[in-house]
């Protein structure tokens, strides 16, 4: 860790974590918790559940868990030392500096230096676009319909005519030439020496969340090829982590998203007042940058070019939307091409009117295979009819299939009936084949799979017994006195997590599970600890009845460690002493006095 346990532990007592986590997602009272749907995984009926006493989180559904560090570590896939600075800002307190190691000091300062380049040769081809070599992109971006206003938003710039002239730019900077190779913004040649990988070029910056130069995008003003070309990776820039204009989009107060596959689509589309615009950088569309949006909402339109293509690339990216909880629309932009070219064409309020009629993903993906197909020929429409049901089957609520195969067969005139039968079916077949793949992905000699099942079996009280702890403290610690330590707890893992809770009650006379997690530094551990901590118990109706819950528990724990130590034993002057407390153990009646 970087901080101290003291402050990282004062900087997550006030950051309640109900606040924080209702920052991002709405999250409803029911009893003693707060509950949403999860927004690590799509579901319909919320099991994602933020205790306020633990100042814990736990999805029952996809096992997601933590303190409100893990939750920005999960949901903003920041580090734990940035989830600190975080919530150090927002509870204003100041964070002390630090010594870095070594090689962080090295990585830090390679990174700010990627920067620092990225910024000067943003700023360099921003003043060039307004000299006088600089008049052509000028002349081509002002074509397009851009005004000054949105060139200037966007930073836009322009790489001047000749090979070498950022790089002797950046040198007389003081910039180095393997800092320059490793930006991505000059090649070194070993015939022809160090050149530019953008020249002539109408410049486009690419900025990451906070609006800081991270790549480029430069296009050629002609008919020249490539039409673009792009930064390499780096350390600070990976595509399929990025947005092009999501810096911008993520302030709008527009519902959605709306995604383009272009640079100049997106600034068309701010431009015409769609500041909610973004686009892929020169790749498919990723399931990180699906995870990206979904931070901001769960809604997104897709704007893709209505050609072949463009086709192509909206059916892929419906299902990753689709995965992480966003739901899609397809924006018609027939006869036009892209925004840019609708926008010109048609405007802002045709364009405005074309997102009230934007088509259901389902509906567009119907539609591609009904273009795929003859629909007059008896192959065709049964293959079509084929590719309709695969697509309503993979739907999971029954009242949305049956509308889509109303609408289906009602646009495409198919039998009702006959096609909410075959989709019942497919269905029923699909699950089973799913069952089968899963089952043949795991399978194991049958030995192994019993020996899970034992060790499972084993581990299951020791589980339970620890979130009772953690539940009823001051009931279940003092009976456990003399009879159970952690040392009892056989699988290593729940061993650590009692050892932590037995000294934070010996302590403080309290158990806090929040500040236990931060003493994990591995997220899946503390995933896996908060899941333990976090369990909501059901209890027995009766008080005594809870007792016999307990002492069946702490009995099981008591007899695994008994029968573990006999298996290890190595001092048979221990044996005796084992098996009288064995002997013991059926005399063990532990109350439960409330709740």
């Amino acid at each position: 860790m970087f901080y101290s346990e003291e402050l990282v532990e004062e900087i997550r007592s006030r950051n309640d974590i109900v606040d924080v986590i209702n920052s991002y997602v709405s999250l409803k009272k029911k009893g003693n918790t707060y509950t949403c749907c999860c927004p690590f995984h799509n579901e319909k009926t919320p099991s994602f559940h933020v205790s306020r006493e633990k100042q814990l989180y736990h999805c029952f559904g996809c096992g997601a868990a933590g303190t409100v560090y893990t939750f920005l570590q999960q949901y903003e896939n920041y580090t734990f030392p940035e989830s600190v600075v975080f919530l150090a800002e927002r509870a204003g307190i100041a964070l002390p500096q630090r010594e870095m190691t070594q090689s962080e000091r090295q990585e830090a300062d390679y990174n700010s230096a990627l920067k620092e380049v990225n910024k000067a040769a943003a700023g360099y081809f921003y003043y060039a676009l307004r000299k006088k070599d600089g008049e052509a992109a000028m002349q081509y971006l002002t074509g397009r319909g851009l005004t000054p206003e949105t060139i200037h938003r966007f930073g836009l710039g322009y790489a001047r005519l000749y090979r070498d002239d950022l790089y002797r730019y950046l040198k007389e900077k003081g910039y180095a030439d393997k800092l320059l190779q490793d930006s991505g913004l000059v090649r070194m040649d070993e015939k022809q020496g160090p050149t530019d990988v953008f020249w002539n070029r109408v410049m486009f910056p690419i900025m990451d969340l906070n609006g800081r130069v991270i790549g480029f995008g430069g296009r050629v003003m002609g008919d020249g090829l490539p039409k673009y070309v792009n930064s390499k990776e780096t350390p600070i820039y990976e595509k399929r982590r990025h947005l092009y204009g999501l810096h911008l989009a993520r302030h709008s107060k527009r519902e959605g998203f709306i995604l383009c596959e272009g640079y100049m689509d997106v600034i068309a589309m701010h431009q015409a007042g769609f500041d909610n615009a973004v686009a892929s950088l020169g790749t498919a569309f990723t399931i990180q940058q699906a995870m990206l949006l979904k931070r901001y909402t769960d809604k997104a339109y897709l704007a893709y070019d209505s050609d072949g293509a463009g086709k192509t690339a909206a059916q892929k990216a419906i299902p990753i939307l689709r995965e992480v909880g966003i739901s899609v629309r397809v924006i018609d932009m027939r006869p036009h091409k892209d925004p840019d070219e609708f926008m010109k064409n048609l405007g802002a309020d045709a364009y405005e009117e074309r997102i009230r009629q934007a088509e259901s993903s389902l509906m567009f993906q119907v539609r591609m295979a009904a273009e795929d197909y003859d629909l007059q020929d008896p192959e065709g429409r049964t293959r079509f009819q084929q590719e309709a049901v695969k697509l309503v089957a993979a739907l999971p609520e029954p009242m949305e299939r049956d509308n889509y195969c109303e609408a289906i067969a009602n646009r495409y005139f198919i039998d009702k009936k006959k096609l909410i039968e075959a989709v019942n079916r497919y269905g029923k077949y699909r699950t089973e084949q799913l069952r089968y793949q899963e089952a043949v992905r795991e399978e194991k000699p049958q030995d192994i799979r019993r020996q899970e099942r034992i060790k499972e079996r084993k581990q299951q009280p020791q589980m339970l017994l620890l979130t009772w702890l953690v539940n009823y403290p001051d009931q279940l610690m003092p009976q456990l006195k003399g009879r159970l330590t952690p040392e009892d707890f056989t699988e290593p893992f729940f061993r650590e997590l009692a050892k932590k809770l037995y000294k934070q009650y010996e302590e403080t006379g309290e158990m806090k599970p929040a500040v236990l997690i931060n003493q994990y530094e591995d997220i899946e551990q503390q995933t896996r600890a908060a899941s333990v901590l976090q369990t909501v118990l059901e209890q027995e109706p009766s008080a005594e009845e809870n007792g016999v819950v307990i002492t069946e528990l702490v009995r099981k724990v008591k007899e695994e460690s008994i029968q573990y130590q006999l298996a290890h034993l190595q001092d048979y002057g221990k044996l005796q002493e084992l098996i009288q407390e064995r002997s013991q153990i059926s005399g063990w009646n532990i109350s439960f006095t409330g709740g």
